[in-house]
Formats: C-alpha cells, sequence, structure tokens
C-alpha cells in the first residue's frame, strides 16, 4: 500500500468517526428533548364555541396529547368529569378544558320543583336511564266508563333526571292479582308545576307509567295532537 492509499484510508477512517460522532451528538440532543419534556399526557381542546351555561358532553371536545409538565394543575384530562357539567363562561374553540371553566349543573331551573315517583323497574328503567337523562313519560288510563277505550297518553315530555334511587321491592296491594311484589325504582324529576301534577296524577291513577328515553340531542316537543293513543285509532 502506497503513501496515497493509506492517505485515502485515514480519510475514510476519520469520515466515519466523524459520521459516528454526528449520530451520538444527536441521540444526545433526543435524549435531553425527551428528558426535558418528559411523558405525554391527554388533554381536550374545545371544538367551537360554547356559550355559558351550556350542558357539557363529550361530543363538544376533541382529545390530543401532550407533555404533562406544559399542562396546568386544572387541565381536564378525563372527560367523565364533564358528567352534569356547565360551562361558566363562554368556551372558546380552540382551548384546552381547564377544570374552572365549568360546574355543577344547577339542579333545579327557577320554576321547577324535585319530584319523585315509583317507577317499575321492568318497564321504566331497564338500566339505562341515569342521572341528566331526559324521558317522555307515558302513562295508560283505563276507560272512564264501561265500553269506553283504554287511553295511552304522553303525560310529560323531556323531563329531566335529578336521581336514580336504588332497586326496591314493593309488597303487592289487595288489587294485585300476581300477589308477587314488584321491584321498583325512585326516580327523581326538575319539573315545572303543572308537569309536576300531570306526573303524579298518573302515578296515583294510570294503570301503567312508563318512561321512554329521549336522544340528548332531541330538543323538539310532541305535537299536542300525537300525545293520545287508543287502540281504535289503527284500524
Amino acid at each position: 500500500m502506497n503513501s496515497r492509499q493509506r492517505r485515502g484510508v485515514l480519510l475514510l477512517l476519520l469520515s466515519v468517526l466523524c459520521a459516528l460522532g454526528a449520530f451520538a451528538g444527536v441521540l444526545s440532543v433526543i435524549s435531553d428533548v425527551k428528558s426535558q419534556v418528559g411523558p405525554k399526557v391527554t388533554a381536550y381542546e374545545i371544538k367551537s364555541d360554547i356559550k355559558p351555561y351550556t350542558s357539557l358532553s363529550a361530543a363538544q371536545f376533541e382529545k390530543t396529547e401532550m407533555p404533562k409538565r406544559w399542562l396546568s394543575a386544572n387541565a381536564v384530562t378525563d372527560l367523565a368529569g364533564i358528567r352534569g357539567k356547565v360551562a361558566v363562561t363562554t368556551l372558546k374553540k380552540g382551548s384546552l378544558l381547564q377544570s374552572d371553566m365549568i360546574a355543577d349543573q344547577p339542579a333545579l331551573q327557577p320554576g321547577q320543583q324535585e319530584v319523585a315517583i315509583m317507577i317499575d323497574a321492568a318497564t321504566g328503567v331497564a338500566g339505562k336511564i341515569t342521572p341528566d337523562s331526559k324521558v317522555n313519560v307515558y302513562a295508560t288510563f283505563e276507560g272512564q266508563k264501561t265500553g269506553d277505550p283504554d287511553l295511552s297518553k304522553i303525560i310529560v315530555t323531556n323531563a329531566r333526571v335529578l336521581d336514580v334511587g336504588d332497586l326496591t321491592s314493593l309488597q303487592p296491594d289487595a288489587t294485585d292479582r300476581t300477589g308477587q311484589a314488584t321491584k321498583a325504582v325512585p326516580i327523581t324529576f326538575a319539573l315545572s308545576a303543572l308537569d309536576a301534577q300531570r306526573l303524579t296524577y298518573a302515578e296515583s291513577f294510570a294503570k301503567r307509567v312508563r318512561l321512554a328515553l329521549v336522544a340528548p340531542s332531541e330538543t323538539g316537543t310532541i305535537p299536542e295532537q300525537d300525545r293520545t293513543y287508543e287502540l281504535t285509532k289503527d284500524k
């Protein structure tokens, strides 16, 4: 190997050493950045502006990942915490959700009152109705006199559920032909005075009271002419 070849080999080795040094430097920088940034956690961005006192749902927020050290101590990292909450101020699109932006939903609005009734567990609850659900209340009444048809009526629409109690066994009354205990659940509603009267009337005089779960996005009401049903109407 002549001197020119030896110089070529040395330059090649030097180039390899420089490349290895550069690579080690890059790894060192990456490692340093990771150590400074730290682990990432989940946070939630607001998809679009939310008005004050609006009820919150998971659909209003978008999941994002960011370093834990960059988040404030009151950043919301689990959307389970927004259940039953409302915005306390206007929430701006793109902002990170913070716990001080939300508050518990008021149990009652002005003019409302709490009303609790026992609902048959098999026909009225089925485990799907929870606090903050909205339901329509159906009641079935016997005809007022012989020959009059039985009626099914929608007593209350979009009733907000405040609380669902524990399953309770009720002893049968004297008119119960089965002689078996009925399992019922106490349901507490937030209702206007008129709707509270309708509900308590149905509980006292209806053959059966049933709850129908309303979709969270549903805001409309049922026309008055569609709130009463008779079997003869389908003939």
